[in-house]
């Protein structure tokens, strides 16, 4: 199966494949930041100069034609809580950090006119649409944000909140490190095997004692599908194995810089 997200020059990758959004995931590529956060890096809190992030992120946004103005950010904090926002938001977070959402990981809208954006360097981000409904959300699901269960969290809140039925929801499950790269201890996979499920058979394989290569894109997958979501479309990309395309937290022991998904309605 092919790869859904394609190259658009050095430093984007596209979502082609919704043709009322404009969706996709940078790369580490074609920026301004020094080492360690060569050279593309579009994370704000990760003790890069913040004048390189901005000049990054003005790029960025001159790339997407779509202001930094327009823009919504939040504080992510590898938790399960997701906000609903309106252009009322846009601009929090584009350019300082104190600005952004506060102890959010999770944003969806229905609205045109702005950009829902947050920061990945190997967890797993959940690109949500219902096409029907002119709904779009964006999620970032570490181990600790996925075994909370945030993607199945924007699901519940689109059909109790906003009327959607599961069935009628698109998802992308986009680059992240994958179990090629991924080992976790028996917390996590206790933890993993709590919210799927007893009776569910978890995506990993035991690599020593009392560790397991993990497959997270796979688990949100399974979660998704628990929740009732027909149509999930998963890429193949593995930010920790990509050295030349992707940061990543685990690879780079730490010390790194962000790529950052994005998604918004097209203006009519």
């Amino acid at each position: 199966m092919s790869e859904i997200f394609r190259p658009a020059g050095e430093a984007l990758l596209m979502l082609t494949e919704w043709p009322d959004v404009i969706a996709g995931f940078t790369t580490k590529q074609g920026g301004f930041s020094k080492p360690p956060f060569a050279s593309f890096n579009l994370g704000l809190h990760v003790g890069d100069d913040t004048s390189f992030v901005g000049r990054n992120r003005r790029k960025l946004a001159e790339q997407l034609s779509v202001p930094l103005e327009k823009w919504v950010c939040c504080e992510q904090t590898h938790d399960s809580r997701i906000e609903k926002v309106t252009v009322r938001d846009a601009g929090k977070g584009a350019l300082r950090l104190e600005t952004a959402i506060a102890d959010t990981d999770g944003l969806y809208t229905k609205e045109t006119g702005i950009l829902l954006a947050l920061c990945f360097a190997d967890c797993v981000p959940l690109y949500f649409a219902a096409p029907k409904h002119g709904m779009i959300g964006l999620a970032h699901a570490g181990w600790k944000g996925t075994v909370k269960n945030i993607a199945g969290n924007m699901v519940r809140l689109w059909h109790e909140r906003e009327g959607i039925p599961p069935e009628e929801i698109v998802i992308v499950i986009g680059p992240a490190i994958g179990s090629c790269c991924y080992v976790v201890d028996d917390r996590v996979v206790d933890a993993a095997q709590k919210v799927l499920g007893t009776g569910e058979v978890l995506p990993f394989r035991e690599v020593s004692v009392g560790q397991y290569a993990l497959d997270l894109k796979e688990l949100n997958r399974l979660l998704l599908i628990k929740e009732g979501v027909q149509h999930i479309q998963v890429s193949h990309y593995c930010t920790s194995c990509e050295t030349n395309l992707f940061f990543s937290h685990r690879r780079d022991n730490g010390r790194t810089g962000r790529m950052m998904a994005f998604i918004g309605r097209k203006e009519e």
